[in-house]
């Protein structure tokens, strides 16, 4: 299993998706300006501040050349995640439904968080148990997820809802404790915590290798 981690200018955690994805497959480095995915089976655009987060969060890194590349190959059925920033980016670019504005509190959090499985038809949380409950941090300043409420409604009736907070209140004020969302395939997933940072049990735990184990289960293309 190769996985594909970008690197956009301002990207801070690509080292540690890269060393993630390395715990269960082998890892290619992308850059924001390729045009090829360099025959990878998995795309992982990372957390941090793609160009500055200028205008908007994700709004300029769905223009880079490599974002092309991946918007073909999400929409025949590569297996693509998203964190904090790539999330925002997967909404920008509509292969997500929705969009992550500024926290509730307007101000930055960093926390550990539990996030429960809404779904296992999808290709990075197939691995894990309905119901389950993970253990991941999350830090970020625009993590709130909003959708109009039709959105919502239909999401919630395709089980594109992969993960919820379990926290009450939610921790950033996200609609309906929603913490990460798939599309309507199953193959991309977009969430607000960052399961990059929750690889081994020396450091407080390894609840999130299970999301990157899981996209070893999927078929090539």
């Amino acid at each position: 299993m190769r996985f594909g981690v970008v690197t956009f200018p301002g990207s801070c955690d690509d080292a540690d998706a890269r060393l993630a994805c390395s715990l269960v497959g082998d890892v290619v480095q992308l850059w924001h300006a390729d045009r090829d995915l360099k025959g990878v089976d998995a795309v992982v655009i990372p957390g941090g501040f793609s160009y500055g987060d200028h205008l908007r969060v994700g709004a300029i890194a769905r223009f880079a050349p490599v974002m092309m590349e991946i918007d073909t190959y999400a929409r025949v059925g590569g297996p693509v995640l998203g964190i904090c920033n790539g999330f925002q980016v997967l909404c920008e670019a509509g292969l997500l439904p929705g969009a992550l504005l500024p926290n509730a509190s307007l101000r930055f959090a960093m926390r550990q968080t539990a996030v429960q499985v809404q779904t296992t038809d999808c290709a990075w949380t197939r691995g894990c148990d309905m119901g389950e409950v993970l253990s991941i941090p999350a830090k970020h300043f625009a993590g709130r997820y909003y959708a109009s409420q039709p959105v919502l409604d239909e999401m919630e009736e395709r089980g594109q809802v992969a993960l919820r907070y379990v926290a009450d209140p939610v921790p950033n004020g996200s609609l309906d404790g929603i913490a990460g969302v798939c599309n309507a395939f199953g193959n991309v997933l977009g969430l607000m915590p960052h399961p990059e940072h929750a690889v081994d049990d020396l450091c407080g735990g390894a609840d999130g290798l299970r999301l990157f184990r899981s996209a070893t289960m999927v078929p090539s293309l």
